[in-house]
């Protein structure tokens, strides 16, 4: 009985100790469990300057384009270019059978020397009865009719004159030529085809390549909200970049030269509430034709002081709202609703939410909620350029 007690009493003090010895190791952790934070790693954003671009649809057209069309009526003698090669500005390209119109030049010309002629003999006349009238040697009647005859045939000299100068151009636009230098088109007729003034079938279209436009559109909303943004000083301008435009190919690549912007339609096309804006590249090897689709980068303006965000770093709530987790100065995480204009490579543009100095969490968004406490550190991404960025 007394080995029994003395058991007992071994045994109710090693309980005794495991739980004391259990006490003071809760006791010394839970301080420790107090002061647990969560490592983040954080981007502290900063302001800076952001030539702001927007892509546009767009189609080619040429420079310039001439429909060859004779100006005389006739037989097609010759034709004197190559189809589809370059040709340049008042080169011949058909010749028209110019007998009847030399024949008319002559005829002309005879009428010029016999007005002339004719002038020469009135006008002596018409001296001759001013002397006479002086003297009472002929009537005033006579002297009259002599002055009417010679001011009659001045003016028969310039209809002659003038048949002549029509006479020469009717033989002069027998020999076709070209307006404007660029590629001329197959030929609509052959030698020996009976053409006539003004007719409505072209004889050849000449297209002029180099330069060329770019007609892009542009939705008149978003031209408004540039305006707005331009009046208010929250874009600037950029004299040296404002009017440069890039041009995206049908295949994605980037066209070597760059364009300008030439002018924007003052009208919206009510069909599809977007204006017209023309711009015009140069084109010496020929790549770009008309008709073809392209797309073409225009700059709106120039950001000062934009907040690049990286996409990481922000998520949706349930209402679909743009939101971020910042680390507070108490080293506590708050949360942000943010307003997103547009994507920036691997960042957002925030317009509001975050400001320059806000240390955005990126990393370890999974552990955290708003309100934890956190152990910040600088996170490394690879930055998106800051002088442009294209939607």
């Amino acid at each position: 009985m007394q080995f029994y007690r003395i058991g007992l009493f071994v045994f109710s003090a090693i309980v005794a100790a495991v739980v004391l010895t259990g006490c003071e190791q809760v006791a010394e952790q839970a301080p420790n469990s107090a002061l647990q934070v969560t490592p983040v790693g954080v981007v502290t954003l900063k302001s800076q300057a952001l030539t702001l671009k927007k892509v546009l649809p767009g189609r080619i057209s040429a420079f310039q384009i001439a429909e060859i069309r004779p100006q005389v009526s006739g037989i097609v003698e010759s034709r004197l270019f190559t189809e589809g090669k370059q040709v340049e500005q008042g080169q011949a390209l058909y010749q028209i059978n110019p007998a009847i119109f030399k024949a008319q030049l002559a005829a002309s010309e005879a009428s010029v020397a016999r007005a002339q002629a004719s002038i020469a003999s009135s006008k002596a006349k018409a001296t001759r009865f001013s002397e006479l009238l002086k003297i009472k040697a002929v009537s005033q009647q006579d002297f009259d009719e002599a002055d009417a005859a010679y001011k009659q045939a001045k003016a028969e000299l310039l209809t002659a004159k003038a048949q002549l100068q029509t006479a020469q151009i009717n033989l002069d636009y027998s020999h076709v030529s070209s307006p404007i230098s660029g590629q001329i088109s197959k030929s609509s007729v052959t030698v020996g085809a009976l053409v006539s003034t003004n007719q409505a079938m072209a004889l050849a279209t000449v297209t002029q390549l180099d330069p060329i436009y770019v007609d892009l559109t542009q939705s008149s909303n978003e031209l408004t909200r540039v305006k707005k943004a331009l009046a208010s000083g929250l874009l600037t301008v950029d004299p040296a970049t404002q009017m440069d435009v890039e041009l995206i190919m049908e295949d994605g690549s980037i066209y070597p030269h760059k364009g300008t912007l030439q002018f924007s339609e003052v009208t919206v096309d009510p069909s599809t509430g977007s204006v017209t804006l023309r711009a015009k590249f140069p084109n010496p090897e020929k790549l770009l034709l008309p008709g073809m689709y392209a797309r073409a980068s225009i700059v709106e303006g120039v950001k000062s002081d934009a907040i690049l965000a990286p996409q990481r770093g922000v998520s949706r709530n349930s209402k679909g709202e743009p939101t971020a987790l910042v680390v507070s100065k108490n080293t506590r995480v708050e949360s942000r609703v943010l307003k997103i204009d547009r994507s920036v490579g691997a960042n957002w543009l925030v317009t509001e939410g975050l400001i320059a100095g806000d240390r955005l969490i990126v990393e370890g968004l999974q552990k955290i909620h708003p309100g934890a406490a956190v152990k910040v550190t600088e996170a490394h991404l690879l930055t998106s350029s800051s002088k442009n960025t294209v939607q």
